[in-house]
């Protein structure tokens, strides 16, 4: 017996050695961006049956194993850190980076641009995001492959065609009938593909009760070949019942571009949006009070240098340039697990997927599962430095007892040796 206390020490000093080991590992990465801590659990060695009269096996245990060294994935403390491309994220999930053929994933925010404008990791893995463009709504495309992130600094950025407006209205159905004048004038600026302003200038004029019509213009100086008045782009009609709720038309209205623009733009073809989606406030009302203009949305912009860049809680970067206009550029990617303790770590703050974690599920933030992300910020090391301590002292006196074990062991081998003499 004296020989299998030996086998169960040892097994012991083995154990919480390796315990002691992922403490020190937790604790040297106290400082360590997005570092999760590691948990160890410990299971039985078989045990041997000895045999005797108890109606229960009789049975001596051979020792322990450690069962498995897990990250505890619970959420960091968020901490301000001033710079723009710093992200932390609030909630399950992963920034998705690559390197060649390498794809990783990380809690670690510590984003930066490099000098050719792709967003990398400080060892220069790349960011993985959407950057693709829908070429009819303008707006980033994220279902489809992520790849890297590129904003190249300083360089003069397209311009984007308005494709889209939309102009929350109220128009009050006490006015007074002038056919002569219009009861409410709107402005709404938009650009063409080559970047210009221009002001759609929108009529409104009451016609009867819940009836309205609606003339779209624009100034005879951006037109090729016009003189005189303004060109009219478009006209029409509107109908709000009783409640003061649009009725017709039934669908957004097309604005169709100039013939030319005096400065040889493309034109432009417009919908202006005036039908809200499903379970949304209206956008066109008329309500008794007084015709005015709550917003304006449009979704073009001029030709500019990217100046400075932000990331929204959906992970957007947003990019101002020229005279503070701003636009979405892209869109970070992340990725969720199904069982993300079966990571398998990568060093450098990474992860790659496994069969334990099954596949990345990779989208975009707070969606299917996946949390939101704060914007200059960074996620702290969930490392808790008394709880830390507590488990060491535990391991400690693990390796103490066990060591003693052995001793005691030892000592009575010897004496059993000694009967002989």
């Amino acid at each position: 017996m004296a020989v299998g206390s030996f086998s169960a020490g040892l097994s012991g000093l083995n154990a919480n050695s390796t315990y002691l080991s992922v403490i020190g590992n937790n604790l040297a990465n106290i400082n360590t961006v997005g570092f999760k801590t590691s948990a160890v659990s410990f299971a039985d060695l078989v045990s041997q049956t000895v045999g005797g009269t108890s109606v229960n096996p009789a049975q001596v245990g051979l020792g322990v194993v450690t069962g498995a060294i897990s990250p505890v994935f619970a959420q960091g403390s968020i901490e301000n850190s001033r710079e723009a491309t710093n992200v932390a994220i609030q909630g399950a999930g992963f920034f998705a980076v690559r390197d060649g053929s390498r794809v990783g994933y990380t809690r670690a925010g510590n984003f930066s641009f490099d000098d050719a404008g792709v967003l990398i990791t400080p060892d220069g893995w790349r960011v993985q995001g959407y950057t693709g463009r829908d070429p009819v709504t303008g707006n980033i495309l994220t279902a489809v492959a992520p790849t890297d992130i590129t904003i190249p600094p300083g360089v003069l950025r397209a311009p984007t065609a308005t494709t889209n407006v939309r102009a929350q209205v109220n128009l009050d159905p006490n006015v007074l009938i002038d056919p002569a004048n219009p009861e409410f004038t709107t402005s709404i600026q938009m650009y063409d593909a080559l970047g210009s302003p221009h002001v759609l200038t929108v009529d409104f004029n009451r016609t009867g009760a819940g009836a309205w019509t609606y003339t779209i213009t624009v100034p005879q100086v951006d037109v090729t070949g016009v003189v005189g008045a303004p060109v009219t782009l478009t006209t029409g009609g509107l109908t709000f019942n009783g409640a003061g709720v649009l009725t017709a038309p039934a669908a957004d209205i097309a604005i169709p571009g100039p013939a030319t623009w005096a400065n040889g733009a493309t034109p432009n073809a417009i919908t202006w949006d005036v039908v809200p989606a499903l379970g949304a406030s209206p956008i066109l009302t008329s309500f008794a009070s007084p015709s005015a203009t709550s917003s304006i949305n449009q979704n073009g912009s001029a030709a500019g240098q990217v100046d400075n860049v932000v990331i929204n809680s959906s992970g957007e970067i947003v990019a101002t340039f020229g005279a503070g206009q701003t636009v979405v550029v892209g869109q970070l990617a992340m990725a969720n697990f199904n069982n993300p303790k079966g990571l398998v770590k990568m060093g450098s703050n990474r992860y790659s997927e496994s069969a334990a974690s099954g596949i990345a599920n990779v989208g975009v933030a707070a969606t299917g599962g996946r949390g939101s992300i704060i914007g200059s910020a960074l996620e702290s090391s969930n490392v808790d430095i008394a709880t830390e301590f507590t488990q060491m002292i535990l391991a400690q006196r693990g390796y103490q007892a066990n060591s003693r074990s052995i001793t005691t062991a030892d000592e009575i081998l010897v004496e059993t040796l000694q009967m002989k003499r």
